[in-house]
């Protein structure tokens, strides 16, 4: 074989590994985008044995990080490479939590059972938690009860979906349309989180989780406001201050 032929058979091969390299990111990042039932959104799936999942609300200097840029730079340094975060619950005009929020194990904001206005009141709400290498999305009143082993949690409202069943107040009619997030749990492992590309219903968010993305509960964390920062999509949402965050940081490979 021929010195030119042997430096092409080389050059098409250093291709292949290159693009097979690159599809490999590709489909490693946590986040894609996909449309459903005639809406687009951007869904980020989660395992626990890749990524490192927490919350955030307060920096080192003890403020509100506020934003999703700011969170990248003030988690980084500590945390390794961002993969992902979103907002992650509702928030008082001062950026506390309105309910549960633990960091760290440690609970910095009571849950809140009050009953009032708004979508955090619309009982059932739940709770987004991690701890103990487990995921999980559970209704605040079962999550008050059990008491699982939470690192981190943030409460919100309403649950979307309950044990595999649409939340009793939301309607498949609905017209209220909004840009939404929320998250859902598959298994003991894998969070799925999604945020809505244009308004959609209540309706419409609760059937993405139960029959698209199979997570048998799900939490509403917030419409209007909603934010994602997904580093592979070149997306850093900076719409408005937000209270708690949620962030996914890739684990050392071994």
């Amino acid at each position: 074989m021929s010195f030119h032929a042997v430096r092409r058979l080389r050059s098409i091969a250093l291709l292949c590994l290159a693009l097979a390299a690159s599809g490999a990111r590709a489909q490693a990042e946590p986040c894609q985008p996909i449309a459903y039932q005639g809406n687009d959104y951007v869904v980020c799936e989660i395992d626990l044995r890749r990524y490192r999942l927490r919350t955030f609300w307060r920096g080192p200097d003890g403020a509100a990080i506020g934003s999703l840029d700011r969170l990248a730079s003030v988690a980084e340094p500590a945390e390794g490479r961002l993969a992902f975060a979103m907002n992650g619950g509702m928030y008082q005009a001062d950026l506390a939590p309105v309910g549960l929020y633990v960091e760290n194990g440690q609970e910095m904001v009571r849950a809140n059972t009050a009953n009032g206005p708004g979508n955090f009141h619309m009982k059932p709400n739940g709770v987004f938690w991690v701890g103990a290498g487990r995921v999980g999305v559970t209704e605040t009143g079962r999550y008050l009860r059990e008491h699982p082993r939470a690192e981190f949690a943030t409460q919100s409202g309403p649950m979307l979906v309950i044990d595999g069943r649409i939340h009793p107040k939301i309607s498949d009619h609905g017209v209220s349309r909004k840009i939404r997030n929320g998250v859902g749990v598959r298994d003991a492992n894998t969070a799925v989180f999604a945020i809505s590309n244009g308004p959609v219903t209540f309706g419409d968010f609760a059937h993405l989780f139960r029959d698209r993305l199979r997570a048998p509960n799900a939490l509403f964390l917030d419409g209007s406001i909603s934010s994602l920062f997904a580093p592979a999509l070149r997306r850093n949402d900076g719409l408005l201050p937000l209270g708690p965050m949620i962030g996914a940081f890739e684990r050392a490979r071994r």
